[in-house]
């Protein structure tokens, strides 16, 4: 299913989720389109590309689409990375750590002088009108990690940050952040690295202008006021190393 997070008849961003109908984990991708200019950030893996392509027919030509953007290196987010290199001249950017294994997912020589690394501090990706930030998101959940943020739509596409573990036709966005938390605990506990960690990157995005955070697993959150009640959390909860004791590392 398609969503329309912003549409101000040139400058469009869509989620579409409820791809992955066999086995698999349940993703979101998004679709960045200015004019004639176009961008699929975490576009999936091989389960639901075709789905993807149908569905994104309404919004994008595919031969055009300009570039394909990963925020980290795992399946789910650009294992059909090949697909979309057959199907369009686009280029791909993804961060510099991945940059040397991002090509396993491509045929051979397919890949060659299409890719663009995103060094450690970020990088101003330019789309038609619109300047999107690569923003560092390190150590959530991938070492070398990215977040992308639309000054248009002021959308925050923050990969598994504020991810859920929701079913597959939950309402969108959230509605209650309470309620929602115990969609989120366990996830970011596993997966982010520290509270330090998170700590420094809510100092770092509280200075954009956001009115939505889309994430890669589950409802978006938006509105100001939703958006710093997820802040206030996530600055505050003890995850990944935090919670690691030496109970954790014993021989079975």
């Amino acid at each position: 299913m398609a969503i329309e997070l912003y549409n101000d008849g040139n400058h469009k961003c869509v989620v579409f989720h409820d791809l992955v109908s066999v086995e698999g984990i349940q993703s979101n991708q998004f679709l960045i389109v200015n004019g004639g200019h176009s961008a699929l950030i975490d576009p999936g893996g091989d389960l639901i590309y075709n789905d993807l392509f149908m569905q994104s027919y309404k919004y994008l030509f595919t031969k055009n689409l300009e570039f394909i953007i990963g925020s980290h290196q795992d399946p789910d987010i650009i294992s059909s990375l090949d697909k979309w290199l057959v199907g369009s001249d686009c280029q791909v950017i993804v961060p510099a750590l991945w940059e040397r294994f991002i090509p396993h997912f491509a045929s051979p020589g397919k890949i060659k002088n299409r890719l663009i690394a995103i060094p450690e501090s970020g990088m101003d990706i330019q789309l038609g009108d619109v300047t999107i930030k690569a923003i560092p998101a390190h150590f959530l959940h991938s070492e070398g990690n990215f977040q992308f943020y639309d000054p248009i739509s002021k959308i925050l596409f923050s990969g598994d940050m504020a991810a859920s573990e929701v079913n597959t036709r939950e309402e969108m966005p959230v509605r209650n952040f309470d309620l929602h938390i115990a969609k989120m605990k366990n996830f970011h506990q596993r997966y982010m690295r520290s509270n330090k960690v998170c700590r420094f990157w809510v100092n770092m995005v509280r200075e954009l202008d956001l009115e939505w955070i889309a994430p890669q697993h589950g409802q978006p959150l938006q509105g100001k006021a939703m958006i710093e009640q997820f802040f206030n959390w996530i600055e505050n909860l003890e995850c990944g190393i935090d919670l690691i004791t030496q109970d954790h590392y014993q021989i079975p």
